[in-house]
């Protein structure tokens, strides 16, 4: 007679009650725990230092030799995915670290929303004299002069500030007829990304230029409008913290960039151009509040990117570096974005509205 046996799972003789013995459960490796648990709490650090830096300016000071001053350039990418940890820790339920990534993507997002929403208070005012300006950086002279004239001539600005601009790139602007429509001119060529140039549909009064501490040329000219107070505009191109041995050269180019009152009297002041910062880097920051505003700012449009380098390596977000700043004075009343082949800046054309002359 065949045996039962009450402990085999798979004898359908065997009672309801019968299980199979529990496995033995295996603890998990202390190490392995030790760097899971800390790989955890540092992607969830991320998003506060980054905004405790951004709000404190401190890449100009306190982290002035790391890569915090190139890392900063993508708050607006960080200010979006700071809503993952928070989402995370409230999943997982831990009300300490909800409380400080809710900190985070507060500070973060009061940081840069403003730029997608604009002020009232650059408004233009109606009836002024309008001053059309549009800048691109020309990629070392590479840029498609013939693209850019054809801008010139279907956006009509009236003037077009450059910058990395070479003597190649001079004979190509006149070759595409750049003359018969801004028939105005002050020019540095220079080699590789020093040059600049101003094209004016108005006459150029006092032209100069004046080379920055890292070696870029920035011309300069004041223009007079009918029933409008002059100004004088000038072609910004600052060095680029594309490494750490530059960030000094960067944050002294910034910081020499000339404030709005200094400026001969009752002249306003344009800074257009390539500024290698956006408006989360602190001296960028700090000539604002040198009596001017930022255009695309103002309108809503300061997180329209017009750096990436899209062909060479189409993984790198875009970013905001070149820019249209105004003194307080002037009205804003648009600013548009086109692309330029050959060239990984974008135009940038701003519409602006100058006030009557003082009396």
């Amino acid at each position: 007679m065949e045996t039962l046996d009450p402990l085999d799972p798979f004898d359908p003789r065997a009672p309801a009650t019968a299980t199979p013995a529990a496995l033995p459960v295996t603890p998990a490796h202390p190490v392995r725990a030790w760097l899971r648990r800390w790989s955890y709490r540092a992607v969830l650090a991320v998003a506060p230092l980054w905004a405790l830096v951004r709000v404190a300016g401190l890449e100009t000071n306190v982290l002035a030799r790391t890569p915090a001053t190139q890392v900063l350039a993508f708050t607006p990418y960080a200010a979006l995915l700071s809503l993952v940890p928070l989402a995370v820790t409230g999943i997982r339920r831990e009300p300490k670290a909800v409380s400080v990534a809710l900190a985070a993507s507060i500070t973060l997002g009061a940081c840069v929303l403003p730029r997608a929403f604009g002020s009232a208070v650059g408004a233009a005012r109606p009836g002024g004299p309008r001053l059309s300006v549009m800048t691109t950086n020309l990629s070392l002279g590479n840029a498609d002069a013939s693209a850019v004239v054809a801008l010139v001539r279907t956006k009509h600005p009236d003037i077009v500030l450059l910058q990395e601009f070479t003597p190649e790139a001079e004979a190509a602007f006149d070759q595409a007829g750049i003359g018969s429509l801004l028939p105005y001119r002050t020019t540095h060529p220079s080699a590789l990304a020093a040059g600049s140039a101003i094209f004016s549909r108005f006459p150029l009064q006092d032209p100069g230029f004046r080379k920055n501490w890292g070696g870029f040329y920035q011309v300069h000219a004041t223009v007079s409008l009918p029933g409008a107070m002059p100004v004088l505009l000038e072609s910004v191109h600052t060095c680029s913290p594309f490494s750490l041995g530059q960030l000094h050269c960067w944050r002294t180019d910034v910081a020499r960039e000339p404030s709005a009152t200094d400026a001969p009297p009752d002249t306003l002041r344009i800074l257009a151009g390539d500024f290698n910062a956006t408006l989360d880097h602190a001296p960028l920051r700090t000539l604002l509040g040198h009596g001017y505003r930022d255009v695309a700012d103002t309108l809503g449009e300061g997180l329209t990117g017009t750096w990436g380098p899209y062909g060479r390596h189409p993984f790198i977000p875009p970013v905001t570096l070149d820019h249209v700043l105004a003194a307080t004075p002037i009205g804003v009343e648009s600013i548009h974005v086109y692309g330029v082949p050959r060239t990984d800046h974008r135009a940038v054309l701003a519409k602006l509205v100058l006030p009557p002359p003082i009396r």
